[in-house]
């Protein structure tokens, strides 16, 4: 239930393997989320939608080949089960063939007002014909998972942070890591030297600007060195190009 609220993110998981789901949502970030009424998961056992009394859902690929192949029978069935409240959703398959998740479709998928229905491949694959079924594929990497679980919890956790009231302090989502198109800055906490290692001086100066300025430039640093053709993707101002500069003569 969503207590009343109009925003939240609401989704539904087709999956083999329900406890996965329900082992991640009901911890931390996720759960508190839920029982504030600003995340809705909906969490649903393909092996219910099988026909036989042996909850089969798997079979052997035509034209040979290893691993077993998930049907389409259940997943059809499970599709138009789930439906049956008369609510229409956006319905994504995850698997490595689907566009590829990144911040933006965290964000994307933040702001749909249609509730979300995740299926979760699982085996060698699915059978193509499910690919009727979803109004889109998405992949969270170029590897393969056992199951879709994995992706489905990822694409949740990452989407539900630009919900607000969802994390603690709402500058969190605006400051992580890709929100300014970059790798993320460096953190530090007490105690303010540990083991020989010390807190940069800037960070405990008080000075706002900076501070600022140096999280920036430390950004760009680490961004430059392990995503270097993120850079390409975001217009940068004088001073980037001023810190850039500056770290490329530092090395």
């Amino acid at each position: 239930m969503t207590n009343g609220r109009a925003s939240g993110l609401r989704c539904d998981v087709l999956t083999l393997f329900p406890e996965i789901i329900r082992a991640y949502t009901g911890e931390s970030i996720l759960k508190r989320a839920i029982d504030k009424g600003l995340l809705e998961v909906g969490i649903y056992n393909i092996r219910d939608f099988a026909h036989d009394k042996h909850k089969v859902v798997d079979d052997y690929p035509y034209g040979g080949g290893a691993g077993m192949v998930l049907k389409p029978e259940p997943v059809f069935k499970a599709v138009q089960g789930i439906e049956q409240d008369g609510e229409k959703r956006r319905r994504i398959l995850l698997c490595p063939t689907g566009r590829l998740f990144n911040y933006n479709t965290a964000l994307e998928f933040s702001r749909e007002r249609q509730r979300l229905l995740f299926i979760c491949g699982h085996y060698e694959g699915i059978d193509e014909r499910v690919k009727m079924l979803v109004d889109d594929e998405i992949s969270i990497g170029d590897f393969v998972l056992t199951g879709g679980e994995l992706a489905a919890l990822v694409i949740i956790d990452a989407s539900v942070r630009f919900i607000e009231g969802v994390l603690g302090d709402e500058r969190s989502a605006i400051e992580d890591s890709f929100s300014w198109g970059l790798l993320d800055y460096p953190h530090y906490t007490r105690p303010g030297e540990f083991m020989g290692m010390k807190v940069p001086d800037v960070l405990l100066s008080g000075n706002h600007r900076q501070i600022w300025l140096w999280r920036r430039k430390e950004a760009l640093r680490l961004t430059l060195r392990r995503r270097p053709e993120l850079l390409e993707k975001i217009k940068l101002s004088d001073e980037d190009k001023r810190l850039i500069s500056e770290i490329k003569e530092e090395s």
